[in-house]
């Protein structure tokens, strides 16, 4: 007998792994860095090596956790959006067919732990990881949608991705330079 909810846990899973690989990334460079300034010497006569790493690991696992969680929740939000204008069918059989993406995001998770010393190869396979459950949403659900359906729904995500990312670029931009502003040089 087949459980329908057998993938369930396969997101989880997937925000586990790609939040523990960047994870790592990020705590070298911080070890780095505090070796480089001279905290970590002073850290050491309060913590062992492990403590500080464990720690360190932990609490930088915890901020990408978030981070994935929320794009997750942005994503189900926009995908049953899109499914809400533009599919022709009622029922959710556009969500049922599209639930083995996950495994697609599970694979690419999978792969960003062997790439723990680049977060650019992270990044990238987050990104083809994800341009791939698109594509694969597209092709399971596009038996539901008209030609202008498929469009709209391509264009909503795009234009909302879009906007969103340019956002946080603009965000982040403007804080850099608020704070070089305010340094008395």
């Amino acid at each position: 007998m087949k459980n329908a909810y057998y993938t369930g846990y396969f997101p989880l899973i997937s925000i586990l792994l790609f939040s523990l690989s960047s994870a790592i990334y990020t705590e070298l460079i911080i070890l780095e860095f505090l070796k480089k300034i001279g905290l970590y010497i002073g850290l050491l006569e309060f913590f062992s090596v492990t403590g500080i790493k464990l720690t360190l690991l932990f609490i930088i696992f915890l901020l990408f956790f978030m981070l994935f969680s929320a794009l997750k929740l942005l994503m189900d939000a926009t995908l049953q959006v899109s499914l809400l204008f533009f599919s022709k069918e009622y029922e959710g059989e556009s969500l049922k067919n599209v639930r083995l993406g996950s495994v697609i995001y599970l694979i690419g998770a999978s792969v960003s732990i062997l790439f723990t010393s680049s977060i650019m190869a992270i990044a990238l396979i987050f990104i083809v990881t994800t341009l791939i459950a698109f594509i694969y949403f597209i092709y399971k659900a596009s038996e539901n949608w008209s030609t202008l359906g498929l469009v709209g729904m391509v264009f909503f995500h795009v234009l909302f991705w879009s906007v969103f990312t340019a956002s946080i670029g603009y965000s982040v931009i403007k804080l850099y330079n608020s704070l070089l502003a305010s340094l008395p040089v």
